[in-house]
């Protein structure tokens, strides 16, 4: 696995400059950097086209309501991976001078993925079990592919992180249908869990699960397999007295079984007050106080890192918001410090 006490960010940044991007994370979170997603570009730079752009014999364009399945790749598709050739060649670059060991790329989870794109007859890809199985096929053979290329150019091993911000609406069948009147057909959370389970073993690298919505799965994504978890700490779930019993328990049974937690600490936009590195760090040893775990045992059971990605951030907090989790990393390294 990655070295302890260390941070890392979520993947998003704000501004459209991938070599500014590239020079900051690995400056800032040198030990685990994550390659940028700048979505400010506009299509093909967001997350459902950037993850479409690695799919393997099947292709999407974009329509009215968002990215539609298509017969073949069109200008939009070209684009999405045009943009990614390009954010790999600058952080090929960035990596060459700062030689990580490991760095991270991010992708959007099936079931996201499906959600969001709409089939030929403008349902969701969601709605029909069998292109669901087929997207996923193909979602793991292009990610197989685009990491094999990452550690090829960077000499780094690789984490990939699948982020699953639609998959609570998925479980909850609370995504709207394509005339609006009525809801999607809800998943059930154990074929949710195969699904996700059978990508995690086929990529063949550490695969972190990345859920910010208000409640993740957190269970759910820790019987995939992942070798992390990675959620919104920040959420009133998980902190203080608004804090819930069951979502505790999820944590303390994730990390009791072994499996860290991507744990977003630092707010993702500029709060009103700049926080302290002690006070986040804190709330790190609060939450292990409170589930009965070590301090000392926090640098292997959490990577800090912002609480969701950085895209709606100020170029400056966006560096303070990776500066701090990688402080938090060395915090959580030395507790008594």
């Amino acid at each position: 696995m990655w070295p302890t006490g260390i941070g890392t960010g979520v993947g998003s940044l704000p501004g459209t400059d991938p070599r500014e991007a590239a020079a900051l994370v690995t400056g800032e979170t040198p030990e685990l950097p994550a390659l940028p997603e700048l979505p400010a570009r506009g299509v093909g730079a967001d997350m459902i086209g950037r993850t479409a752009g690695l799919l393997v014999d099947l292709a999407v364009e974009v329509v009215p309501t968002g990215w539609r399945v298509t017969a073949r790749p069109g200008r939009d598709l070209r684009r999405a991976r045009d943009l990614m050739a390009g954010d790999l060649d600058a952080f090929d670059d960035a990596c060459d001078r700062s030689r990580p060991g490991w760095v991270k790329v991010q992708v959007a989870g099936p079931w996201t993925l499906v959600a969001a794109v709409e089939l030929a007859s403008g349902h969701r890809v969601l709605t029909d079990r069998g292109a669901v199985r087929e997207f996923a096929a193909s979602l793991g053979e292009g990610v197989r592919g685009h990491v094999a290329e990452v550690a090829e150019r960077t000499g780094a091993r690789v984490v990939v992180q699948l982020d699953e911000p639609g998959l609570p609406a998925v479980i909850a069948g609370s995504l709207p249908t394509a005339s609006g009147y009525g809801t999607v057909r809800a998943i059930r959370a154990p074929d949710a869990q195969d699904v996700l389970r059978e990508l995690v073993s086929s990529i063949g690298v550490p695969v972190v699960v990345h859920c910010c919505a208000d409640r993740p799965p957190i269970r759910l994504l820790a019987g995939t397999g992942a070798a992390a978890v990675g959620i919104d700490a920040t959420r009133p779930a998980f902190t203080g007295d608004t804090a819930e019993p069951a979502a505790l328990d999820a944590i303390g049974e994730t990390w009791d079984a072994g499996t860290p937690l991507l744990l977003g600490l630092v707010p993702s936009t500029a709060p009103r007050r700049e926080p302290e590195t002690g006070d986040l760090a804190r709330a790190g040893f609060d939450l292990a106080d409170r589930l009965g775990f070590a301090r000392n045992r926090l640098a292997r059971l959490a990577v800090p890192t912002p609480a969701c990605g950085l895209a709606g951030a100020t170029p400056d907090w966006a560096r303070r918001a990776l500066e701090l989790s990688r402080d938090l990393g060395r915090a959580f390294g030395d507790p008594d410090e």
